[in-house]
């Protein structure tokens, strides 16, 4: 079997950290792996597979002569468009958690449980999504393949971790009254309605992203979509009331059953007992879950879904990984 060297771009952060720790329990079939982080970081040592590894600076030359074929980068915006086309023309497939390419034309923008064949087409980079557009469409594309999805309204509940070390940080110390750093107001006891920065149409960047990721990720512009994101004092896992009216007549009960059925989706829904998807019990966990499965009566075809995955995990360094997993299984069959 083919043995594949693995670099991780930005290998001290939050994500970073959970790449190694996901990556600790896979099976991939890697001979060698690079961390690399900023220079602040770099010299640190990271026991990982039960090796004790130095963190390398991340920068012009760091690719040389490594024979590296995949990067998993997690290092933000700005650094990824410096260092992803320096790693792409050392021939090297990079996946990227940041936003910095999910737009670009030529970039596949993957959910493996929803639009794995997109990964065959990169040209060197391929996207992570936003984290609340990956738990969203995994429960979407089951849906949309019954019953065609004419309209969809986010409403989103996000957790703190989503804004980094900084954003949990403020959570923390707002509980004991401290002033915040990352975010404009105090985020313990409070919710605030604003993610990523306002555009001239009103909505935020983090709003407008959920819209075009998902006509993207499911390769459907008529698709008509609306969005709010809120912050919410919760350290990790995000939640999202998603209203989704249909071309189509459907059966609840086979919707049910599809969401039960499809890949990377718990359905957890029964209200009578109290069970339903929440970020406490949610956390550390790989799939999406899905409750309060309900048909929305003020329009023909209409139903209502609450659901909730970890942030940190799906919706970012899992989903990544899973990328990376279906694209050594590309490249090993076209060996």
């Amino acid at each position: 079997m083919k043995k594949y060297n693995l670099a991780i771009v930005g290998a001290t952060g939050m994500v970073g950290r959970k790449f190694l720790e996901i990556l600790e329990k896979k099976n991939l079939p890697v001979d060698k792996y690079y961390l690399f982080a900023s220079a602040r970081s770099a010299g640190k040592q990271i026991k990982f597979m039960g090796k004790d590894y130095t963190v390398e600076e991340l920068n012009e030359t760091c690719f040389d002569d490594k024979d590296i074929d995949i990067a998993l980068f997690s290092a933000g915006g700005s650094v990824s468009e410096t260092y992803a086309p320096i790693a792409v023309d050392k021939g090297i497939i990079v996946i990227d958690n940041s936003s910095a390419w999910r737009m670009h034309e030529d970039v596949p923008l993957v959910v493996p449980e929803v639009n794995p064949e997109d990964i065959l087409k990169h040209k060197g980079i391929i996207a992570n999504p936003n984290c609340s557009t990956i738990q969203a469409v995994v429960v979407l594309k089951p849906l949309h393949d019954l019953f065609k999805i004419k309209r969809v309204i986010y409403s989103t509940y996000q957790a703190v971790s989503g804004a980094g070390i900084d954003g949990y940080n403020d959570l923390e110390r707002g509980v004991d009254g401290k002033e915040p750093k990352k975010f404009s107001y105090p985020i313990f006891s409070n919710c605030i309605p604003h993610i990523d920065s306002f555009l001239d149409n009103g909505y935020t960047k983090e709003e407008m992203k959920m819209i075009d990721e998902t006509q993207k990720i499911l390769h459907d512009d008529t698709i008509g979509i609306t969005a709010t994101t809120v912050r919410v004092p919760v350290f990790n896992s995000h939640s999202e009331s998603i209203n989704i009216e249909f071309e189509k007549e459907f059966d609840i009960d086979e919707l049910r059953d599809a969401l039960s059925k499809a890949p990377g989706i718990v359905v957890q829904d029964d209200p009578e007992n109290s069970i339903y998807p929440m970020p406490l019990n949610v956390d550390g966990k790989d799939e999406v879950y899905v409750g309060r499965i309900r048909r929305d009566f003020s329009v023909r075809s209409g139903v209502n879904l609450w659901v909730v995955a970890d942030n940190i995990r799906k919706g970012a360094a899992t989903n990544t990984i899973q990328i990376a997993e279906k694209l050594m299984e590309y490249l090993k069959d076209r060996m």
